[in-house]
């Protein structure tokens, strides 16, 4: 997918659209996409003017985008079919090393189980084949 299909899957906009590129997707199983980390990101301001970190946060929530479009592919929806998918949780968050402006981040994100409006996921950020952060989501499914 490229970003035109990916802003079909992920209501996100910039600058809070933090997925590129999806290198390949299997409904039900798992995803892998890119984020190409530039200084020319908004919180590199302030994150940290000297020597810009990618906020761990930032991180996970790339994960947990690239997680939702898995869900909305599996489930063969849409948010301009009504629908959205909303974070509710995250578990068992590690952080190993630094993600710095130039760093290309590949997310892998697996699907695990649904209950109910309740899909799991577990999810890992790499560069150049490394572990950056690693996590567990829960993301609810809302109805508009």
């Amino acid at each position: 997918m490229d970003i035109n299909q990916i802003r079909e899957f992920l209501p996100h906009r910039y600058p809070f659209l933090l997925v590129d590129r999806v290198i390949k997707v299997d409904p039900g199983v798992s995803i892998e996409a890119v984020k190409n980390v530039s200084i020319n990101e908004p919180f590199f301001n302030g994150h940290f003017p000297r020597e810009p970190i990618m906020p761990g946060v930032l991180i996970v929530e790339a994960l947990a985008q690239a997680a939702g479009i898995l869900g909305f592919v599996t489930e063969n929806r849409r948010p301009d079919d009504g629908y959205m998918y909303l974070l509710v949780g995250v578990d068992k968050a590690r952080f190993k090393r630094q993600v710095v402006p130039g760093d290309q981040l590949i997310l892998k994100a697996s699907y695990i189980t649904v209950k109910r409006n309740i899909l799991k996921f577990s999810g890992e950020a790499r560069v150049e084949g490394q572990l950056v952060a690693s996590a567990e989501f829960l993301v609810a499914e809302k109805r508009l």
